[in-house]
């Protein structure tokens, strides 16, 4: 009963097979392609892969990547998988979605949340847990002991904050710096700028939620670029780079056990 899970971000796409549609299952192969290289996908990094027996995905880069995607499924013959996509719902996967418009809610965040919460249930007693995700964008979700989702931010990743000031701003097209408390040249003071934008906002919804729920949430984090923030970040938290995939993979499960 092996099981097909995509991810499509804003810039690549990652995939991963796994033996069983269930939380935990084995690996069996994976992969990434930057979304120009899609239609690759049947003739290489799918061509010699077991034939899944089911698939879902979860899809922000807009209906004309997600059909590029299905004629690559269509063109592994051997395949008989019908595509199905996450939408975010009031409720699904141990989340209570308290979006205001929880269809709005982007699937990835929805995906994530779900994967959060598999997390803390698997470790025991339920728990209030953040959710950050670092890439294009970073978003950081709260989430309560009882799984409903309270709310969480939206801000630029770091290279949209430093093309906005290259674009804005003159002479600001300098090369990648380091994270400094006390920048003395633009190239720090731009990336320790972006980078502690990000964690500001993460310590601060961590403070937030710390509050509301009584103890100290979990923090997961997870993204490409999570690795550039999570030095520099003074709460506890994790990295999961598999974190959509476990929320996947926990969607389907449920699904399953309707």
């Amino acid at each position: 009963m092996s099981f097909l899970a995509i991810d499509i971000g804003n810039t690549r796409l990652k995939w991963a097979l796994y033996a069983s549609p269930q939380p935990g299952a084995v690996v069996l192969a994976h992969g990434a392609v930057f979304l120009e290289n899609i239609e690759r996908l049947a003739e290489d990094e799918w061509r010699r892969l077991p034939t899944p027996h089911s698939m879902l995905g979860c899809n922000v880069a807009g209906d004309a990547v997600r059909h590029r995607v299905e004629e690559q499924i269509e063109q592994m013959e051997a395949w008989d998988v019908e595509p199905r996509w996450v939408h975010s719902t009031h409720q699904a996967g141990g989340i209570i979605n308290g979006y205001d418009h929880p269809g709005r809610l982007g699937a990835d965040r929805f995906v994530a949340l779900v994967g959060a919460r598999s997390h803390v249930m698997q470790r025991g007693a339920p728990r209030a847990v953040l959710v950050v995700m670092v890439g294009t964008a970073v978003t950081v979700d709260a989430v309560d002991a009882e799984g409903h989702f309270l709310g969480g931010l939206i801000l630029p990743g770091h290279g949209i904050m430093l093309r906005a000031l290259e674009s804005g701003t003159a002479g600001l097209r300098v090369p990648t710096g380091e994270v400094r408390a006390f920048p003395t040249n633009t190239s720090d003071a731009l990336t320790s700028g972006g980078t502690y934008a990000i964690t500001g906002a993460i310590e601060r919804m961590h403070r937030h939620l710390g509050h509301r729920a009584g103890h100290e949430p979990l923090t997961l984090m997870t993204g490409g670029a999570g690795w550039k923030v999570a030095p520099a970040l003074e709460v506890r938290h994790e990295l999961v780079e598999s974190l959509l995939f476990d929320g996947i993979l926990a969607l389907q499960a449920h699904r399953l056990a309707l």
